[in-house]
This record gives C-alpha cells, sequence and structure tokens, in this order.
C-alpha cells in the first residue's frame, strides 16, 4: 500500500469509480457503501478524500474497524449502486 493513508483512499476510491464508469455510471450513483478499515484512526483522513468524489448527496455508509485487512491494506470499500 502507499505510504500515505490518504493516497490509498485517493486509490481506492478512484478504482470504484473506473468500475463505474465503465457501467455507464458515477459515484452519485452509488446507494450504500462499506469501508473496512484496518484501524480507525484513518477515519478523519478517508473522509476527508471520500467527501471529494461525491456532487449530489452522499450514500448511506458504514465505516467499521476491521483489524488487519488483505496485503496489509489500510481501506476496503464495497459499495452498490443504481443507474438514476
Amino acid at each position: 500500500p502507499p505510504a500515505e493513508a490518504q493516497q490509498e483512499a485517493r486509490n481506492v476510491l478512484d478504482q470504484i469509480r473506473s468500475v463505474l464508469e465503465e457501467a455507464g455510471m458515477t459515484m452519485d450513483d452509488l446507494v450504500t457503501v462499506q469501508v473496512f478499515c484496518s484501524d480507525v484512526a484513518h477515519y478523519d483522513t478517508f473522509n476527508a478524500v471520500y467527501r471529494t468524489y461525491f456532487e449530489d448527496e452522499f450514500p448511506a455508509r458504514a465505516f467499521l474497524g476491521a483489524g488487519t485487512l488483505l496485503f496489509n491494506a489500510r481501506f476496503e470499500v464495497q459499495g452498490i449502486a443504481v443507474r438514476r
């Protein structure tokens, strides 16, 4: 993972945006998001980045402290989008 939590958050969210764009959708089509985090101390850092990815309403979200994640990642994000 990147040295900075902020860059890792951007990487994860950029990947989600890319998948949505391939389907003809945007981040604003997300209706619910679950964020799994290795350490909830990263909440403010993640949230500052996360808020920049939406133009309309934020999707419903759960932010969960998950302990160790695969590949020593800080964040893993799962979302459900609905074409609007």
